[in-house]
């Protein structure tokens, strides 16, 4: 078997890498009895019909997540299975809400996955930055609290963005955050275009000044807008087996993945919470290959991709590319 192509991950919650084993290890280690017999009972609960009953499962699971150590383990497992998946980058977003909602405070947080992050280089062979996200079905005044108790610790944190249940929370409500976010020197993302109509991307770009937008498969119903984020090269982080198991489209056969890259968007493939959908990187783009028989040259487009739209140094993305234009896919006996 031919390794994976190199790539970059760009849209990863790290609480959505929270396998069923590492949840009930870590269940046990703080005294917590999760509502599942076992572990194949936690897996069949992996059913979802819509965004929010996938929310539901993924903020209750979280509990487990308690001390620096937690956070640790948890982007650790996470990268040891991107290196598997041929990740060399990863920007990882987290949410500090769903944390401090239960008393552990940001900084816990941050330092937990900050010591995987810092071992990751030498470790694995993956650089990585760290996305702080706002929980768009909180107030504004709650993203605006959480960015204050994290300003201790901006010097770890590369970008924010926008995550959770995407209809009825506008990006326009996040605003005065985003920009004291821009003021701070902070790249900016959210989630918009998903089970969202497009003119949540509309916003994105012209409320919160993003750098990229997170999903955004639903631009393909405005022509005006794919027109708009093609001649700018917004890159798209598009997540195809979320898309599947979160009903976005019926078959990942009928993903708009290769019309987008027909009308030119930056288009990148992302495994988005891997241990619920199904998927890590390389399984994606294995997915998007077989459903849509995309061919090696649109394979290594999207990972050429996913490094141009990456947060990286010029020096570190120029040397990741040249990978990317090195690899040999594994051919069929």
């Amino acid at each position: 078997m031919a390794a994976p192509i190199p790539k970059a991950e760009l849209h990863l919650h790290i609480e959505g890498t929270l396998e069923p084993e590492l949840a009930f290890t870590l269940a046990e280690r703080n005294g917590l009895t999760l509502p599942f017999a076992s572990q194949d009972d936690l897996r069949a609960a992996y059913s979802f019909q819509d965004l929010q009953s996938f929310l539901n499962l993924y903020y209750a699971l979280m509990t487990v997540l308690r001390t620096e150590d937690d956070f640790a383990d948890l982007a650790d497992a996470y990268l040891a299975r991107a290196r598997e998946q041929g990740v060399r980058h990863a920007e990882i977003f987290f949410d500090p809400q769903a944390h401090t909602a239960r008393g552990v405070a940001v900084g816990t947080v941050i330092r937990g996955l900050a010591r995987a992050l810092d071992a990751a280089q030498d470790k694995y062979g993956i650089t990585t930055r760290l996305i702080m996200c706002f929980l768009r079905d909180e107030s504004a005044d709650s993203a605006l609290r959480t960015f204050e108790e994290a300003r201790p610790h901006l010097q770890r944190i590369t970008a924010v963005g926008l995550d959770s249940a995407e209809v009825g929370n506008p990006p326009a409500k996040f605003r005065e955050v985003f920009e004291l976010a821009r003021e701070a020197g902070l790249k900016r993302v959210a989630h918009a275009g998903e089970e969202g109509p497009p003119a949540g991307v509309w916003e994105a770009l012209d409320v919160l000044g993003v750098d990229r937008v997170d999903h955004g498969v639903r631009s393909m119903e405005d022509p005006e807008l794919v027109a708009r984020l093609a001649a700018d090269r917004v890159p798209l982080t598009v997540c195809p087996l979320s898309n599947l198991r979160l009903r976005v489209v019926d078959r990942l056969a009928d993903h708009p993945l290769p019309a987008m890259l027909d009308a030119g968007l930056m288009v990148t493939v992302n495994s988005d919470d891997p241990s619920y959908f199904g998927g890590y990187a390389e399984d994606n783009f294995t997915a998007v290959r077989e459903a849509l028989g995309l061919d090696e040259e649109t394979l290594r487009t999207l990972a050429r991709n996913s490094f141009r739209a990456s947060f990286l140094d010029e020096t570190t993305r120029e040397a990741y590319l040249k990978e990317v234009d090195a690899h040999v896919f594994r051919r069929e006996p």
